[in-house]
C-alpha cells in the first residue's frame, strides 16, 4: 500500500509530462498549429494565459470565455489522470493513518540497495510510523485538492499538462522525503521538492519577475541546504551511518563528544543539530532565510497553496521532529531553534500588517505560523508542533485557494485596496475565507484554536533560555495575526467596491474550485478537537510511540498552567479582531492617518524590515563587484595583459615595426647598403688600429 501512495503521483507526473511534450510538438485536433513559441522561446503572448499577475495590475488581455491559445493535446486527460491518481493516493494515506496510528502497524519496506561504497551503505527503504502517516495525510490530501482546484483555475492556460506534471512531481518528491528511512534518502526528497518548487514558481517563464522569484527561492534554499549537507556529513563521521535507527541508537553515546571545527573544539551534537536546522531554516523560510517565500507568490495560486502553505515549507518542521532524539540531547541547539522560531513568528506578523497583495499577506502569515511550529520544537513539544503543522495545512491551503478564487473573480487583480464589497458577489468564497480566518486566528472550536494555543502553552512551560521571549513573541503574534487576517477579509469583502468594472464582472468560481474549498473548510473545523488528545493530550505516548522523542513531563506541565495564561491567546485574538474592525469598518480613515503620522515605521514594515535591500548590498552587489573586478583586472589585465595573450601581442608589435623597414624603394636599399659598408670599414680600421 505504501508503494502505491508514493509512486502513483510519480506515474501521473511521467504521463502528464509525456502529454506535455507530445502536445508541445504536435497539432491539436482542430488542425490549428500549436503555438510552439509558447513552449520554447518565451515570445508567446503568454499574458493571455497568465492567471494571477504578481503585481496587482489588472489584465484586460483576455476574458473568461475559454482558451486564448489552443491547449496541448490530451490536456483534459492529463488533468483527470493526475487528479485521480492523487485522490487514490490520498484515500490510501488515510487508511494508513488509521492503520499505523491506532492499530500500531508500523512498517519498513526495503525496495533496493541504493548506494554501497565503503562504510556508506544506503538502502532505499520506505519507513512508515505515526509521524510519517500524519505527513502522508497532509501531503496527499492537500495535493489532491490542489490538483482538482487547478483544473478550474488554470483552464485558460495552454500548458496545463506541464503544470500538472510539475505538481505531481512535487508531490512524489515530498512523499519520498517523509517516508525516508535515512538521511541520504531524506536529502533526495529535500532536493526534489526544491527542484519542483523552482519549476512551479517559474511556471510562467515569460514573466521576468517569475524567473527572478524562482531563482531567488532556489539560491536561498541552497544556502540552507549547504548547512544541511554538512550536518549529514557530520552525522556520518560521528556514527558511521545515515540510517535513522543506527543514528538514534548511537545518539546517547555522542553526548559530551567534541568536533574540531575551525580551530575550536565544539560540542558534536550541538554543532550537528545546528547545521541540520540550517537546512530547515532555508526550507521553512525562517528568519534570515525567509526572503524567498513572499517572492514565491509569483507562481500560480495553486502552487502557493500546495508548496508555500501546506507541504514543502513544513519539511523543515518534519525534519526536526524526525530527528527529535538528537535535538533532545542538544539543549543549546533547541534554544537556538526556539529563538529563531519566536523571532520569525513576530517578525513575519509585523510585516503582514501593511502588505496590500492578497497572496503576500497570506505568505507572511505562513512564515509566522512556521515560526510557531519551531517554537514548539524548541520547547521539546514535538507532537504539538506537528499538530499545528497538521491543522495549519488545512486552513492555510483554504486561505490560499480562497484568495485564488477572489483573484479569479476579480480578473487577476491582487491588490486588496482595489477590492471591496465582494461578499455579495462571491458568497461561497467569502464563507470559505471566513472559516479559514477563524481557524488561523484561533477562534474557539476551530482547528487553529487547539494547536496554536497548545504551542503558546508549551513555550510558557518550556525549560529553555528563550522560553519567556518565545512566549511573549507568540502571544503578541496572535494579536497581530488576528489584526492582519481580518484586515484582509474586511478590505476584500466589505465596504464599497473600488473598481466597479471588475466588481460588476465578478462571479463565483467553477465547481472544480469550489469542492476543494468546501473540503478544506471542513478540515479547518474538524482537524482540531478530534485530534487534540492524540497530538497534545494524554494520548501522545500511545499514538506516536517511538516516532518522536518528547521532552519528559512537558505535556503534564502544559495541563497545569494558570487559567489566565490559557485565556491569553484568545484575548489577544479578540483584541486583534476589534482593532481591525475599528480600522477598516468603523473608521477607515484611521489607518491612513496612522501611516502618515508614523511614516518611518510604516515604510520599515512595508519594505519588510529592509532585508532585501540589506542582502542586496551585502551579498548581491559585493558578489557583482567581485565578479567585475576578477573580469576586468584578473582576466583583462593580468591574464590577457601579461599571460599568453600578452606575449603574442608583443610579438605582433615587433613584427609590425619590422615590416615598416621593407619599403620597396631602390634608393632606400642602396642607402642602407652604403651605411653598412661605411660601418664595416670603420670597424675594420678601428680594429686594425687597435692591434698595432
Amino acid at each position: 500500500m505504501i508503494q502505491a501512495i508514493v509512486f502513483l503521483p510519480l506515474i501521473g507526473a511521467l504521463i502528464a509530462g509525456a502529454v506535455a511534450l507530445i502536445g508541445a510538438h504536435g497539432r491539436n485536433p482542430s488542425g490549428d498549429e500549436m503555438d510552439h513559441a509558447h513552449g520554447h522561446d518565451g515570445h508567446a503572448h503568454a499574458h493571455a494565459a497568465h492567471d494571477d499577475h504578481g503585481h496587482g495590475h489588472d489584465d484586460h488581455s483576455h476574458d473568461d470565455h475559454g482558451p486564448v491559445e489552443p491547449p496541448a493535446m490530451g490536456s483534459r486527460a492529463a488533468e483527470i489522470l493526475t487528479t485521480t491518481l492523487l485522490l487514490i493516493s490520498a484515500a490510501l494515506s488515510w487508511m494508513t493513518f488509521v492503520d499505523v496510528g491506532f492499530m500500531h502497524h508500523d512498517a519498513r519496506v526495503q525496495l533496493f540497495q541504493w548506494i554501497s561504497s565503503g562504510d556508506l551503505v544506503v538502502n532505499w527503504t520506505l519507513r512508515v510510523d505515526t509521524l510519517t502517516a500524519v505527513m502522508l495525510v497532509v501531503v496527499t490530501t492537500v495535493s489532491s485538492l490542489v490538483h482538482l482546484y487547478s483544473i478550474g483555475y488554470m483552464h485558460e492556460d495552454p500548458n496545463r499538462p506541464r503544470f500538472m506534471a510539475y505538481l505531481s512531481l512535487f508531490t512524489f518528491a515530498m512523499l519520498m522525503l517523509v517516508t525516508a528511512d535515512n538521511l541520504v534518502q531524506l536529502f533526495f526528497g529535500w532536493e526534489g521538492v526544491g527542484l519542483a518548487s523552482y519549476l512551479l514558481i517559474g511556471f510562467w517563464f515569460q514573466k521576468p519577475s517569475a524567473n527572478a522569484a524562482a531563482i531567488k527561492a532556489f539560491v536561498v534554499n541552497r544556502v540552507g541546504d549547504f548547512g544541511f549537507a554538512l550536518g549529514i556529513f557530520a552525522i556520518f563521521m560521528l556514527v558511521g551511518s545515515t540510517d535513522f535507527e543506527t543514528i538514534f541508537g548511537s545518539a546517547p553515546g555522542l553526548v559530551g563528544k567534541t568536533i574540531h571545527f575551525f580551530r575550536w573544539d565544539v560540542d558534536a551534537l550541538t554543532l550537528t543539530c545546528l547545521l541540520l536546522f540550517m537546512g530547515a531554516m532555508g526550507k521553512s523560510a525562517q528568519f534570515l532565510l525567509h526572503t524567498w517565500l513572499p517572492d514565491a507568490m509569483e507562481g500560480p495560486t495553486p502552487v502557493s497553496a500546495l508548496i508555500h502553505a501546506a507541504t514543502m515549507v513544513t519539511a523543515g518542521v518534519f525534519m526536526v521532529a524526525r530527528l527529535s532524539p538528537l535535538f533532545e540531547l542538544a539543549p543549546n541547539a533547541k534554544a537556538f531553534v526556539m529563538f529563531i522560531g519566536a523571532t520569525t513568528a513576530f517578525f513575519a506578523a509585523t510585516v503582514g500588517l501593511v502588505q496590500n497583495d492578497i497572496k503576500r499577506i497570506v505568505a507572511y502569515s505562513t512564515c509566522s505560523q512556521l515560526g510557531y511550529m519551531f517554537v514548539a520544537m524548541g520547547a521539546g513539544a514535538y507532537s504539538v508542533g506537528i499538530f499545528h503543522l497538521f491543522t495549519h495545512a488545512f486552513f492555510k491551503a483554504l486561505l490560499f485557494l480562497g484568495s485564488g478564487s477572489v483573484i479569479h473573480a476579480m480578473h487577476h487583480e491582487q491588490d486588496i485596496r482595489k477590492m471591496g464589497g465582494l461578499k455579495d458577489k462571491i458568497p461561497y468564497t467569502f464563507v470559505a475565507m471566513t472559516i479559514g480566518t477563524l481557524a488561523l486566528t484561533g477562534f474557539p472550536l476551530f482547528a487553529g484554536y487547539f494547536s496554536k494555543d497548545a504551542i503558546i502553552e508549551s513555550a510558557f512551560v518550556a525549560h529553555n533560555p528563550f522560553a519567556l521571549y518565545a512566549f511573549l513573541s507568540t502571544v503578541i503574534g496572535a494579536g497581530l495575526t488576528a489584526f492582519y487576517s481580518w484586515r484582509l477579509v474586511f478590505k476584500t469583502f466589505f465596504g464599497e467596491p473600488h473598481d466597479h468594472h471588475h466588481y460588476e464582472a465578478a462571479h463565483e468560481s467553477p465547481w472544480t474550485m469550489m469542492i476543494p474549498l468546501a473540503v478544506l473548510s471542513a478540515g479547518s473545523i474538524l482537524a482540531g478537537f478530534p485530534f487534540k488528545e492524540l497530538f497534545a493530550g494524554h494520548g501522545i505516548e500511545e499514538f506516536f510511540r517511538d516516532s518522536i522523542k518528547m521532552s519528559p513531563h512537558i505535556i503534564e506541565e502544559m495541563h497545569h498552567i494558570p487559567e489566565t495564561i490559557g485565556f491569553l491567546p484568545t484575548v489577544m485574538m479578540v483584541i486583534g479582531f476589534l482593532v481591525s474592525w475599528l480600522f477598516y469598518i468603523r473608521r477607515p480613515y484611521l489607518p491612513v492617518e496612522l501611516a502618515n503620522q508614523h511614516q518611518g515605521l510604516y515604510q520599515f514594515l512595508l519594505n519588510k524590515w529592509y532585508f532585501d535591500e540589506l542582502y542586496d548590498v551585502l551579498f548581491v552587489r559585493s558578489a557583482k563587484w567581485l565578479g567585475r573586478f576578477l573580469w576586468k583586472k584578473g582576466d583583462g589585465m593580468i591574464i590577457d595583459g601579461l599571460g599568453p595573450d600578452g606575449i603574442s601581442a608583443r610579438v605582433l608589435d615587433v613584427t609590425r615595426n619590422v615590416v615598416r623597414l621593407q619599403t620597396g624603394y631602390l634608393y632606400h636599399y642602396a642607402f642602407a647598403m652604403l651605411i653598412g659598408v661605411a660601418g664595416l670599414i670603420t670597424w675594420f680600421m678601428s680594429g686594425l688600429g687597435g692591434q698595432q
